[in-house]
């Protein structure tokens, strides 16, 4: 990290899932960008990350016992996360693995960003968007989820319009065709000396030190 602690290009870094003091994922990750108004990370299929050895429900969301964290690879896409700093949701370009083939656009509602000493910290908000890699055709997706995470208290009311409104306004960019969408991202490929990067030590260590983006 350079001493504006901002990271450079090629460093591997920490993307963490963290809900209410909790750990619920880790996620090892490239560097592409990170600049005042946007940050880029990369991440290839076989990436080895830590996720909860089932898929978690929105009633686990409340629970306060400890998850158990196990090895599980990332799979079918290599993937760019796009995001500008302080925005409550992340835009992914993904790829079929090993091609350049654009499979989708994948826009992710969450929390924004936190910085680490490892990395960053955010939080899945449950509702997503899937995007045609022409920008053609959206569709909401865990609509289901994200609406039963509402009526069992996981989300008050408020917050979850403002997750739904924060998925609106991307929408709006997507039909617009601003950035980061048809801003040549769409054609960003990794240099050809990256490797896979792998979970650095502390990944799990919820004290490092945070500071605003």
């Amino acid at each position: 990290m350079s001493s504006t602690s901002h990271w450079m290009s090629g460093d591997s870094i920490v993307l963490r899932g963290v809900w209410h003091g909790k750990l619920w994922w880790a996620c090892p990750a490239l560097v592409v960008q990170d600049a005042p108004n946007s940050i880029a990370l990369y991440w290839q299929a076989g990436a080895l990350s830590k996720s909860p050895r089932r898929r978690l429900t929105p009633r686990d969301l409340l629970s306060t016992e400890k998850l158990e964290l196990v090895d599980r690879p990332w799979v079918n896409t290599d993937v760019l996360m796009l995001v500008t700093p302080g925005a409550a949701h992340a835009v992914y370009a993904m790829w079929e693995t090993g091609r350049t083939t654009l499979r989708c656009w994948y826009i992710d509602l969450q929390e924004p960003l936190r910085r680490t000493l490892i990395g960053f910290d955010t939080m899945d908000h449950l509702l997503d968007i899937v995007v045609s890699p022409d920008l053609s055709e959206w569709q909401w997706k865990d609509e289901d989820e994200f609406n039963e995470a509402i009526a069992i208290g996981v989300f008050s009311a408020e917050e979850a319009r403002a997750i739904r409104a924060e998925g609106e306004r991307v929408i709006q960019l997507i039909r617009t065709g601003v950035p980061p969408f048809c801003s040549g991202w769409e054609r960003w490929s990794p240099p050809i000396d990256w490797k896979l990067p792998n979970l650095s030590a502390g990944w799990d260590d919820l004290t490092t030190y945070r500071e605003s983006l």
